[in-house]
């Protein structure tokens, strides 16, 4: 909202200069978002008189003037405005006059000499004064101005515009008298509200109004004035203090409206009495009925659109714009003048809903005050007669139901604890006496009843609010907040998350965050979830289901990255997967029959490595993913056991298995998938339970020999179907206790060995921590290794 300082000042003039006074306003709430001067500084620019206005004798275009500045003698003075004329009093730069350009540089005006004539000044136009933006031609001042006097002093330009960022809650402020009411209240200065009287009716003229929707419209007052002479130009002053609160002057009955609204806060609409048809009807829209509003947009209507009716349909949406075909126009004789309440919930929403905004909508979803209907009424009516003239009829106001004012409480002891300092009692009331809060004394504090333009409150920490905001946020003490020192226990077998994510992090993934809430297709796809737990309200269509696997927003992650040439994608996600599970209950952190566990997930797509010449480039496959997996469980015994996934290959998938406890999977993206995803290679995912990855395993004792070791290979053949993870297993499950280490070095098929066999070799590696062990010994171990082979998986030593 755009005011000016001057106006402003009329209603409430505290000892403050501007930029205390915008200060104040905003350590206040009422944010002073920009600070402009009303015109650019000038000076030496007076009051002229036009004596004589004569062709120039060498331009056509150019008029030769002799002007009256007050000075003993008339001013010759080259003047280019089409607009020139003998006897009107136009702004006058003298010689010696320093204006700003639109560029912000000044300038001075000198004596020239323009096609052979002598110039003494410059007649100047509203923008060389940079006043408006109109250029058209001189700027018309008042007939009475006197002549010789400063401009600036005339026009009140030595003024001030404050732009207010105003919360939607402050309604209220929507308005000079608003804003001064705070200023008031703020500073202590008096509040000087302008006095409003009754207009007499001159005749017994009045508009039939029927309110059918009284849960919509809860008032509506009007008036009739006849014989108003629509035509006539509108003062100065007015137009002034329209522009500098951002408002264009149109016409007199317009420019009278939205003044009351800008100085009141109330909204007025002008219908021509001659247009109407039938009485005035406040109702529901009807399906079909359709309406052409003032800035020409035709809109249909149905039964959640308040409106404005006549015999003949809408005229007009109600608290929003009226109807193109009852405006009325500066050849309108008689008018009828309307100033209605509208509740918010009625008018909320519907200019978004049409596409456009209007300052009456602005105000009217926000809250207008319910109480000045009739003195918007009387002070409209005030300044139409004094500009247009006209018979006012008696104002007509209709009650139908307005908005029930509930006392509100307030408890000392809870402002004391929310704001951090204790307020008096007495300076608490004094606080609700300036902002014109009616209240009385509980046993706890204050019950205090909202005037009927603050819509604002409602409970009780909107009156801690008032209280700190007219107490002084710069005088509530910034304290630095204390609490008791105390060590937390470090678990040894547990590492944060933070710890996991650098892990990840060091093999070249980088994190994303995801939505929790995805396509249900993607649910499909990567999670067989024909079932996800579905949102009661999503934000798009699309993003309807929570998910319950991380693998569809990582895809998406190597989707987008390759639209913008991105050949090489590595990202993990840690992140809540949401299942449905009817043993979980309600409590502060989970929701009942939803399961919410941690899983840290990453896909690895293009390249195994970045390109560089010292490698040659090959493509991430399933072992490279599963040496990521392995370094981030570090000591953990990890088992892989082949497996089939809804996201992944049939063939190159596998589980993830700690101490025999399935705890996440890892394989190469379905071909199905990779084809509706348009993906041109098959990525590699894994997903891991998070808990798993936080557990670490106690550090245990084990003396090291200062002994050699002795290393042997054995090499066995199985059946083609035996895994050699079962070997592994089987060997290190029951080994001899000299038996340190072993692990499969060696696959071979073909020659010696037979159709529907393998050969697999496993490097042992024997050491004892007293003594070198002998070879007596070391065979003893390794025949103890086959024969437990044989017993388990049916293997044969090669020969």
């Amino acid at each position: 909202m755009k005011l000016s300082e001057l106006w402003l000042r009329s209603f409430v003039d505290p000892p403050l200069s501007t930029a205390e006074l915008a200060h104040a306003l905003t350590m206040a709430g009422l944010e002073v978002e920009a600070i402009e001067p009303a015109a650019p500084p000038f000076s030496r620019v007076v009051v002229a008189e036009v004596l004589e206005v004569a062709r120039h004798p060498n331009a056509d275009r150019l008029s030769l003037c002799q002007v009256n500045v007050g000075a003993p003698r008339p001013l010759s003075i080259v003047c280019g405005a089409p607009n020139v004329a003998a006897g009107m009093r136009v702004p006058c730069a003298l010689v010696g006059a320093r204006l700003t350009g639109a560029d912000g540089e000044v300038f001075e005006i000198k004596r020239s000499s323009l096609r052979g004539v002598d110039s003494q000044g410059m007649l100047c136009s509203a923008k060389e004064l940079g006043i408006e933006d109109d250029h058209t031609g001189l700027l018309p001042l008042a007939a009475d101005a006197p002549i010789g006097s400063d401009v600036r002093d005339l026009l009140g330009l030595d003024d001030t515009l404050f732009t207010l960022k105003l919360t939607p809650n402050r309604a209220d402020c929507l308005s000079l008298v608003g804003v001064a009411r705070e200023v008031a209240a703020i500073t202590g200065a008096a509040f000087k509200a302008s006095a409003i009287a009754p207009v007499a009716a001159k005749s017994n003229a009045r508009f039939p109004v029927k309110i059918s929707a009284a849960s919509g419209c809860g008032r509506f007052t009007g008036r009739v004035i006849r014989n108003v002479n629509a035509a006539a130009p509108v003062p100065e002053w007015l137009k002034q203090r329209l522009a500098r609160s951002g408002q264009r002057s149109i016409s007199a009955l317009v420019d009278v409206t939205n003044y009351v609204m800008i100085e009141l806060g109330r909204p007025l609409h002008v219908y021509d009495l001659d247009k109407l048809r039938g009485g005035i009807d406040v109702r529901l829209g009807r399906k079909g009925e359709r309406l052409k509003l003032l800035n020409e947009q035709s809109v249909d209507v149905d039964e959640t659109v308040l409106c404005i009716t006549d015999a003949s349909g809408p005229i007009g949406l109600a608290g929003i714009m009226g109807g193109d075909s009852t405006k009325a126009e500066t050849d309108s004789r008689n008018i009828f003048l309307e100033s209605a309440f509208f509740f918010p919930d009625a008018i909320a929403g519907r200019t978004r809903r049409y596409n456009f905004a209007s300052d009456a909508a602005h105000r009217f979803e926000r809250g207008v005050d319910f109480d000045n209907n009739v003195a918007g009424i009387e002070r409209a009516t005030e300044l139409i007669l004094a500009i247009c003239g006209g018979e006012p009829g008696p104002t007509v106001d209709d009650v139908a139901r307005l908005p029930e004012r509930k006392p509100v409480r307030v408890r000392s002891a809870r402002a004391a604890k929310v704001l951090g300092i204790s307020v008096s009692d007495a300076e608490i009331a004094a606080i609700f006496s300036r902002l014109g809060l009616a209240s009385a004394n509980t046993p706890e504090g204050f019950e205090v009843t909202p005037p009927s333009y603050r819509f604002d409150i409602a409970i009780e920490e909107d009156l801690i609010e008032e209280i700190a905001r007219i107490y002084g946020y710069e005088r509530i003490p910034a304290n630095q907040p204390r609490a008791r020192a105390a060590m937390s226990p470090q678990r040894e077998a547990a590492r944060p998350q933070i710890r996991v994510k650098e892990a990840i992090a060091a093999r070249d993934y980088q994190e994303v965050v995801n939505f929790s809430f995805v396509e249900a297709d993607w649910e499909r796809d990567f999670c067989g979830n024909d079932a996800p737990v579905k949102l009661l309200n999503p934000i798009s269509s699309q993003l309807s289901v929570m998910r319950s696997g991380l693998a569809g927003s990582l895809v998406a992650n190597v989707r987008y990255n390759l639209d913008r040439k991105q050949a090489r994608v590595r990202v993990f996600e840690l992140g809540r997967v949401f299942r449905a599970d009817n043993k979980v209950a309600d409590g502060p952190l989970t929701v009942a029959g939803v399961a919410q566990p941690l899983k840290l997930a990453a896909i690895a797509y293009g390249p195994a490595y970045s390109e560089q010449w010292g490698l040659a480039e090959r493509k991430v496959d399933f072992h490279d993913v599963k040496g990521d997996i392995e370094s981030l469980f570090a000591s953990a015994a990890l088992r892989f056991e082949r497996t089939t996934h809804p996201a992944l290959h049939p063939s190159r998938a596998a589980n993830v298995l700690v101490d025999g406890k399935t705890i996440g999977w890892l394989g190469e993206l379905h071909p199905r998938w990779q084809q509706k995803y348009e993906l041109p290679q098959a990525p590699l995912v894994f997903e891991l339970d998070l808990d798993a990855l936080l557990a670490v395993p106690m550090p245990a004792y084990r003396e090291l020999s200062k002994f050699p070791p002795v290393i042997r290979d054995l090499a066995v053949v199985v059946d083609e179907a035996v895994p050699a993870q079962a070997l592994l297993e089987a060997m290190l499950g029951s080994r001899p206790a000299l038996v340190q280490d072993l692990w499969l070095f060696d696959l071979y098929r073909g020659k010696g060995v037979d159709s529907g066999k393998k050969s697999l070799a496993f490097r042992v590696v024997m050491q004892d921590t007293s003594k070198t062990l002998t070879d007596a010994e070391a065979e003893a171990a390794m025949a103890q290794l086959l024969q437990i082979l044989a017993q388990r998986v049916g293997a044969k030593l090669r020969t």
